[in-house]
Order: structure tokens, then C-alpha cells, then sequence
């Protein structure tokens, strides 16, 4: 008897599409060198990209550690009569062949109801291929927090990072409550400008024991001056997170790829084993190093979609095993539960900013999961819509090329509305 894992496979098989001609940029991007592995000095780089963000465990000088997949995986089932699915961008509608001609999208796939409608990969990705995230895993890193907050390892969003993660003591990132840290204010000036001499640049560098680059902890101790009084306001931080993963190692003993394991991958039923990157000092890059495979981005938007529940494996259906916490889940995803400095339109002219999570602008509850480069997970839980998308965005934030930010928000707004979803602002 085939394992569900297999039937899983092979029940979807039939929606996977690959491309038949020509993709965004396939030359400069690697085509004609078979999209090669980069190494640990130029697997961000074309043409590395398409084969490095997907398989980072195989670039030579990246340290990885496993997140296993249980025994039998979950059961993703194929619609049996998907909905097409359009959108509207400046004013032109489009279908979703479109936007994968248009956009640098390495794979794409939307469920409803916990049913694949569309699944694709591209650039020669295939199911297995275990995606980078970059800042979707802060969302993960979130999740942990929940988790061990609703355990009692962690006693309160309240308590200083300093409680729990000695190394912090006396210093300002210390001194600073989980809660501020979740939402990203701490008030403490960390520049993420993406220019290669900003404060996560520095960071990263010493996570990867450059020469000369110091220890991520002295970087960290580094940021001293302020910018606002903290828990006042919103400021994109990857440093926060680094402060957050370090807290759930240390309050727990486990490592983040222990802890996810056992709190989230194996419960969800994944179908893939996946892994966090590791720094050189041992700990997980919590602010964005996780992979994991298209459809198991997927299931963790379902099982967000879900409040936290598992999907049972006989039923298909959501179960009584709750996997995360569910206060934790909607104080971290809930636009009406945040404070009005971090709510939508007001934490930034778009978003709102929950627990490490991205709030819209919409009635029904809205969430998202966003890497730099155009990785992302929506989710509307209340009809059931999960879009998820691995993407190699040339440029790191928006102000380069807005274009993609603005077409892929085209694109979910043509997937709600294509899918019986809610579009009524807030």
C-alpha cells in the first residue's frame, strides 16, 4: 500500500505545470549554465539564484540543520473542478498564465479549502525543491514563540529578552519585551536598507563568519541608539527576530529546527523534510533562513487558515488536534487586536504589522508571510484561501522596481475575488 505521502504526490501530480517557452529573464537568471549552485559567497547572486534558493542545502559553505517530515504527510487533494483565476492590474485583465509569463515567480500555488486549484513550477523547480523564504521565516520564528508561550517556557510577551537569553543582559535589545520585539518596536535604530552596509548586512556576515565580521551577538549589542521610545511604532527590524530566535532557544534548551520539528512540522503532517540555514555561532537564522517545499509553504497556510488546527488525515478535514495556539494566532494575524499604531494604513501606508506577521487592509482577516524577494504566503482563514508564492525578485524591497509588489497584490485581490473570497476594505 503506497504511503499518503506517495498518494498525496500523485493525487496532485496532475495539477503541476511546468513552463513550455520562454520565463522572465531565464538567461541572465542561469538557464543555459542548468540554473547552477552558487557557493556561500555567491549563491544571492545571478545567475546562482534559481538554484541556490531552492536547494540551499546543497551550496557549498551554508550550514543547514533538518526539520524532519513525520511518517505520513496530510492529505492536499486536487480541486476537482478548479476555478480559473483572474486579476486586474492596471486596468488590463490578466489570467494567471500571465502572471507567471510577467513575473519571476520560481512556483505558485493556491488552495481552497485545503484543495490545490493551481499548482505550478518554474524555471525547472519540481515538487521537492525546498524553497529559501528570507523574512517568511520570521512568521515561523513567530510561531515558536506562540507555542512556547502557550507551553509556560516562555511566561510572558511581557518579559525582557534578557530573562531568557542571558547573553542580552544590559544591553538595549536586553532590555527590550518579547511583545515589542514581535511587532518590531523596540525604538532601537537597526538600518535595513539593503545596500550591503546596513545593520542586517553586518549581521548576516557575522552569522556567516566572514573575516573580520565579528559575532552576530556583538553586531546585536552594537545597536544602541533610538529612533522612538519602545512599543511606540513600527520600524522593519530584522534584528528583532534574531533577538527572538535566540530567546526560544534558550528558553526551551532546543534548537529552532528541534523545536519546529516537533511543534510544527510533524503535527501539520508535511510532506517534506525541510531545514533552517545556521549561522556560524550555532544558532538558526531565525529572521530568514527557513525552506521548505511548495506544498508544505502551503500547509502551513492552511493550518494558519485553519486557527492552528491539524487537518485530520482520515476526515481531510480540520481536526481536534491544535497544533498552535489560537489567541496566540489571532493576537499575531488580527488587525482589530493591535494596537492603532501598528494597524493597517497606519504602521505603513499598506500593511498593518501583527507578530511578525503582515496585516491588509481588509474586513475579513487578512494575513500574510513576505520574503524580499517575492516569497510570500496570504491567507484569509474565514473562506478558506491560502495563495502561496517562491519568487526571485531581482531587487530586495520595493523601491527599485514597485511594479512587483504591485502586480502580485493584483494577483490575490484576482485570487479572492476569483475564489468567493472577501474583498471589503476595513
Amino acid at each position: 500500500m503506497a504511503s499518503t505521502a506517495l498518494a498525496v504526490a500523485a493525487l496532485a501530480a496532475p495539477l503541476v505545470c511546468t513552463a513550455l517557452h520562454a520565463e522572465p529573464d531565464e538567461e541572465l537568471l542561469g538557464k543555459s549554465q542548468g540554473y547552477p549552485l552558487g557557493n556561500a559567497s555567491t549563491w544571492y547572486s545571478n545567475p546562482y539564484r534559481i538554484g541556490s534558493w531552492s536547494a540551499m542545502d546543497k551550496v557549498t559553505g551554508v550550514q543547514v540543520r533538518a526539520v524532519a517530515r513525520p511518517a505520513e504527510a496530510s492529505p492536499l487533494p486536487r480541486a476537482a473542478s478548479p476555478a480559473s483565476i483572474n486579476y486586474r492590474y492596471k486596468n488590463t485583465n490578466y489570467t494567471l498564465a500571465d502572471y507567471l509569463d510577467r513575473q519571476r515567480a520560481t512556483g505558485l500555488l493556491i488552495l481552497k479549502n485545503g484543495e490545490i486549484v493551481a499548482e505550478h513550477y518554474r524555471y525547472g523547480r519540481k515538487d521537492d525543491a525546498r524553497f529559501l523564504s528570507f523574512s517568511m521565516a520570521k512568521s515561523v520564528t513567530s510561531l515558536l514563540i506562540g507555542k512556547a508561550l502557550s507551553l509556560g517556557l516562555i511566561a510572558s510577551l511581557d518579559d525582557p529578552a534578557e530573562k531568557y537569553a542571558k547573553e542580552f543582559a544590559g544591553s538595549p535589545y536586553g532590555a527590550t519585551t518579547l511583545r515589542q520585539l514581535l511587532r518590531m518596536s523596540s525604538g532601537l535604530t537597526f538600518t535595513e536598507r539593503y545596500d550591503g552596509k546596513d545593520d542586517v548586512a553586518r549581521l548576516t556576515r557575522a552569522g556567516a563568519g566572514a573575516p573580520g565580521a565579528g559575532k552576530p551577538m556583538d553586531v546585536l549589542k552594537s545597536i544602541t541608539d533610538r529612533h522612538s521610545p519602545p512599543g511606540e511604532k513600527f520600524v522593519y527590524a530584522s534584528g528583532e527576530t534574531d533577538v527572538l530566535g535566540r530567546v526560544v532557544a534558550a528558553a526551551t534548551g532546543k534548537s529552532m529546527s528541534e523545536l519546529t520539528t516537533e511543534w510544527i512540522w510533524k503535527p501539520m503532517g508535511a510532506e517534506h523534510d525541510a531545514f533552517w540555514r545556521v549561522f556560524a555561532d550555532g544558532q538558526e537564522q531565525s529572521y530568514g533562513g527557513f525552506n521548505a517545499s511548495l506544498r508544505d509553504w502551503a500547509r502551513l497556510g492552511q493550518l494558519l487558515a485553519n486557527d492552528g488546527r491539524a487537518i485530520d488525515k482520515t476526515t481531510g478535514k480540520p481536526g481536534a488536534l491544535q497544533v498552535l495556539p489560537l489567541e496566540y494566532l489571532l493576537d499575531a494575524t488580527d488587525a482589530t487586536r493591535q494596537p492603532p499604531a501598528f494597524r493597517p494604513r497606519t504602521a505603513t501606508p499598506y500593511f498593518g504589522y501583527g507578530y511578525q506577521f503582515w496585516l491588509l487592509p481588509m474586513r475579513a482577516r487578512t494575513f500574510a508571510m513576505q520574503g524580499v524577494h517575492g516569497q510570500t504566503v496570504y491567507v484569509q482563514p474565514s473562506t478558506g484561501i491560502v495563495l502561496v508564492l517562491t519568487s526571485v525578485w531581482e531587487y530586495a524591497g520595493g523601491k527599485p522596481d514597485p511594479q512587483a509588489y504591485e502586480e502580485r497584490d493584483a494577483l490575490w485581490r484576482g485570487v479572492l475575488q476569483s475564489l468567493g473570497g472577501s474583498l471589503t476594505p476595513q
